[in-house]
């Protein structure tokens, strides 16, 4: 009798320690390409594209530290935005360092000549140890502890809102639209990814286009506290239309030195409502002065730097705090009203 009330007993406290832990996001500093590694409060992990692939290993090296940190000992999975250089390059070396279980992505590529093709060809070659997960539109990913919503996928859209988004957007209709984008970024994975109340919203290199069409007219995303900027803060994403409904509190930007961070999308982003702290991996050079976060909410204020992270850390009555790695400086963001 005993051994079988043990069990339960060791069921819940299982679950209650998986509760105490907080939800961890790693904004890996890879230079103007994107690796965002997310870890469950359970202890899976889920990685954001890889960053760029040759310069020594650095991106795959500055993986493996944060995963180290974050105690995670194999990536359960490997998310493929789209199949860009500072997204997809720089797995190969990665798998070669540490454990991939399941890649995601979007499926075949619409680039085509000869670097393309060698991209895809050194994925595809690590794609087939691992599992396999094409994902469209209203798919999830099934980390254990969290709610991963896709909502974006080979430049289609989820059809109906998620829960607690369906509002009419007064900023449709407020900006021209672009020339249609016919690349990979316009296919990016995006995903809205949910921690009890707290939500994180992460569209990888999608265009300016396609996230009017997401909100517009009627908003297909909720509010969502952390915003990652689109396309690493590059203009040719991040509409009005698109970031001031989603609302975020607070946005990292995972910009480099020399690439994103453009001024229209900064004054966008700083201009949304309820909008209080950008953090930045990198000092934009293009933005200035003026238009860069203060130094305390930037990672790495030098163009040689030693590629210092972003951590975030959730709880899931919406609460989450930002720490800069190079700093130690962290703010603390209550649970929205």
């Amino acid at each position: 009798m005993r051994r079988i009330l043990l069990i339960p007993a060791l069921l819940v406290a299982a679950s209650l320690l998986y509760a105490a832990r907080p939800l961890q996001i790693y904004f890996i500093d890879v230079e103007g390409g994107q690796a965002t590694l997310i870890v469950a409060p359970s202890g899976e992990s889920m990685l954001v594209d890889a960053g760029w692939p040759g310069r020594s290993g650095r991106d795959a090296d500055r993986i493996v530290a944060a995963a180290k940190k974050a105690g995670v000992k194999r990536i359960d999975y490997m998310v493929v935005t789209h199949y860009h250089t500072d997204h997809v390059g720089g797995v190969p070396q990665l798998a070669e360092k540490i454990p991939i279980r399941t890649y995601v992505d979007h499926g075949p590529s619409v680039e085509s000549g000869k670097q393309a093709d060698e991209l895809m060809r050194a994925y595809l070659a690590y794609r087939a140890k691992g599992q396999h997960l094409q994902v469209k539109p209203g798919d999830t990913i099934p980390i254990k502890g969290l709610q991963v919503d896709i909502v974006c996928s080979a430049n289609e859209l989820i059809d109906q809102p998620l829960p607690g988004a369906g509002a009419p957007n007064p900023a449709c209709g407020t900006e021209p639209r672009k020339k249609d984008d016919p690349t990979e970024n316009a296919r990016s994975i995006g995903m809205l990814v949910a921690y009890g109340k707290f939500r994180f919203a992460d569209l990888g290199d999608i265009t300016w286009n396609r996230e009017i069409d997401l909100m517009c007219p009627r908003t297909r995303i909720p509010p969502v506290d952390v915003y990652l900027t689109t396309h690493h803060g590059l203009d040719q994403s991040g509409p009005a239309a698109m970031v001031h409904a989603l609302r975020p509190r607070v946005a990292v930007m995972n910009n480099g030195a020399r690439k994103g961070g453009s001024a229209e999308a900064i004054k966008i982003i700083r201009s949304s409502p309820g909008f209080q702290d950008l953090w930045q991996l990198h000092y934009a050079i293009a933005a200035g002065r003026d238009l860069n976060s203060p130094d305390t909410f930037i990672a790495n204020v030098d163009e040689q730097c030693e590629g210092r992270w972003i951590l975030l850390t959730a709880t899931p009555d919406g609460a989450f705090t930002v720490t800069n790695a190079r700093n130690r400086y962290s703010r603390n963001y209550p649970p929205a009203e």
